[in-house]
């Protein structure tokens, strides 16, 4: 599975947007993308917190709910036609990621792989014995003490790279910012520097392009219309085919639907970008700002450009924290006068809540859908929707008050007024995230090897 020395293109497949994603068009790209490496992007902000309250109910849990069967689903496929992985899913369990992942290996009757799992991103005792605060508030957060249940660095490409460079076919992590996972793949392949701050800040640019998948290839871009992507149900992700010198073309399969244009990879090279003069990542200071984009042929799509400079001397962290409760009702009104007394509900459930003292720290009351009762048998010319979802949703401090909130929306069913149905309502923890900066002394990145 090691690529040869020098190869004169790296072809890397996005598998994986976010934890949820569809899974067929990562089995595709292995099967038909001719791959070097598949890497899958998993973690968002909170998805790492919630990774972490799992593992602390089960210490062989806290890496991504879809990892088997991703796994599963891929590894024949991938070790056919010798496609090395490389993916965050390992989040809050690296360890117990590449565990399982070796289990995989095994029930499926393939042949022994080199599975590695990077450690060092949780920083949560550093962050706890420091007098350290945190970046958005000033809040000093040790107060935050007894909510705390997770802070994660965001790692660079560094422990991806040694355990490429080791041999491994299989690299699962946690926290790791997203385009290192690309970046990684490419320093390994190409023998670049880490310190060669213009090849790093180009890779980030390709990272960036690909790391949200099926984004790049037309999905988050549809617009009907006005920017029309075709086959949208079975839209391909995309593919990223680097040369030594950085230069990347972004494309996808032939036969998959979607779109890759000039203007999809502008999207999403501006995405979540606040300036793109310093796009600040732990391995580089990547510079956006010469970037040339230009349509070679069709969902065939030439970038070069991306620059950069030395990182920062710190690494930003992720602090989970329990931040309250939400509890939320809804209820439906349809047929005439439905907005009318839709909001006579919500008047209603705000009179109820402060007649009951419910503390809310946020609240709000939302009438929601135009035509998830009747569709079109009615007349869609009316001046007012015949039919009305009134939600309300607060946040608070105690179980018990979120509970309230969704109980006085149900009480609505026999205390008017007329004619609401198919009532809902729900309580959850909510999970907040801050950020704190820490030294890059104080986080330890790692990588080490399972036996299959």
């Amino acid at each position: 599975m090691t690529p040869s020395v020098n190869p004169p293109v790296i072809r890397l497949g996005a598998g994986a947007g976010y934890s949820g994603d569809r899974i067929e068009p990562a089995v595709e790209l292995a099967e038909h993308g001719q791959l070097d490496f598949l890497i899958f992007e998993c973690l968002a902000e909170r998805t790492i917190a919630i990774a972490q309250q799992a593992r602390r109910k089960d210490p062989h849990q806290g890496y991504d709910p879809l990892l088997e069967a991703r796994m599963r689903a891929v590894l024949p496929v991938a070790v056919k036609n010798r496609v090395r992985i490389v993916s965050n899913m390992g989040a809050a369990n690296p360890v117990a990621a590449a565990l399982k992942t070796a289990q995989v290996v095994r029930e499926l009757g393939l042949p022994p792989l080199r599975i590695a799992a990077v450690t060092g991103d949780d920083v949560l005792d550093a962050v706890l014995s420091g007098a350290w605060r945190f970046d958005e508030s000033g809040e000093e957060i040790i107060a935050y003490r007894d909510r705390i249940i997770s802070a994660n660095a965001y790692l660079g490409a560094g422990p991806i790279v040694g355990a490429l460079d080791a041999g491994a076919e299989i690299v699962l992590t946690g926290r790791v910012a997203d385009p290192s996972l690309f970046t990684a793949p490419l320093i390994h392949a190409f023998g670049w520097r880490m310190d060669d701050w213009t090849m790093l800040g180009q890779a980030t640019v390709i990272g960036h392009l690909l790391e949200c998948a099926g984004q790049v290839t037309g999905g988050y871009f549809a617009d009907p219309g006005f920017k029309d992507v075709p086959d949208l149900a079975r839209l391909g992700f995309p593919i990223g085919e680097v040369t030594a010198d950085g230069t990347v073309t972004v494309t996808k399969l032939p036969h998959a639907g979607g779109r890759v244009s000039a203007a999809t990879c502008k999207e999403q090279l501006l995405y979540e970008i606040q300036d793109p003069a310093q796009y600040f990542q732990p391995d580089v200071i990547a510079d956006f700002t010469g970037v040339e984009i230009e349509e070679d042929t069709s969902n065939r799509v030439r970038v070069t450009g991306g620059r950069g400079g030395a990182p920062t001397p710190t690494l930003k962290v992720s602090v989970g924290y329990l931040d309250g409760f939400i509890g939320e009702g809804q209820i439906s009104y349809g047929g005439s006068g439905a907005m009318t007394r839709a909001r006579l509900a919500l008047q209603i459930v705000r009179e109820r809540l402060a007649i009951a003292g419910v503390k809310t720290g946020e609240l709000r009351f939302d009438m929601i859908g135009v035509d998830s009762l009747y569709g079109n048998t009615l007349d869609s010319t009316a001046s007012e929707p015949t039919e009305v979802r009134a939600r309300v949703v607060g946040r608070t401090d105690s179980l018990n008050e979120a509970q309230r909130i969704g109980n006085e929306v149900e009480t609505l069913y026999t205390n008017g007024p007329a004619g609401g149905g198919g009532v809902g309502k729900s309580v959850r923890e909510l999970l907040a995230v801050k950020s704190v900066l820490l030294p890059r002394e104080v986080v330890q990145p790692a990588f080490t090897f399972v036996e299959i």
